[in-house]
């Protein structure tokens, strides 16, 4: 039986982290062992950026609801209790982008609340 080398595999393989250390600055790029690193960094990279993005969209939702609920004298926190009181099961992205999109409905939901507060 002739003997199995594992250049194919190897070659492969190398080739696959060189494609994606394309684009990579220098010698990242280029050669093989530095670009296996910076694969590497740059998939923990990758997975903090996920959750990260988690949290700067819920802040960018809690700014949009604040600045929507100040003209109505009340504040964010103040806000969201009066929407829990009420029984309203409506999650942050979509009271901001009632906020924005429609702002009756906004109001209404607002007036609820604070209804429920007192």
């Amino acid at each position: 039986m002739a003997r199995i080398k594992g250049a194919l595999m190897t070659r492969k393989r190398r080739n696959a982290t060189l494609k994606l250390a394309k684009g990579y600055w220098g010698s990242k790029s280029k050669h093989f062992k530095m670009a296996k690193q910076q694969v590497m960094k740059s998939g923990n990279y990758a997975y903090v950026g996920r959750r990260l993005k988690k949290r700067d969209y819920r802040r960018l939702w809690i700014t949009r609801i604040s600045a929507a609920v100040a003209p109505f004298g009340l504040n964010y926190s103040t806000f969201m209790n009066g929407v829990k009181k009420a029984g309203i099961e409506l999650n942050r992205k979509s009271l901001s982008e009632m906020a924005i999109q429609d702002a009756a409905a906004f109001a209404a939901l607002v007036e609820k609340a604070k209804a429920a507060l007192n």
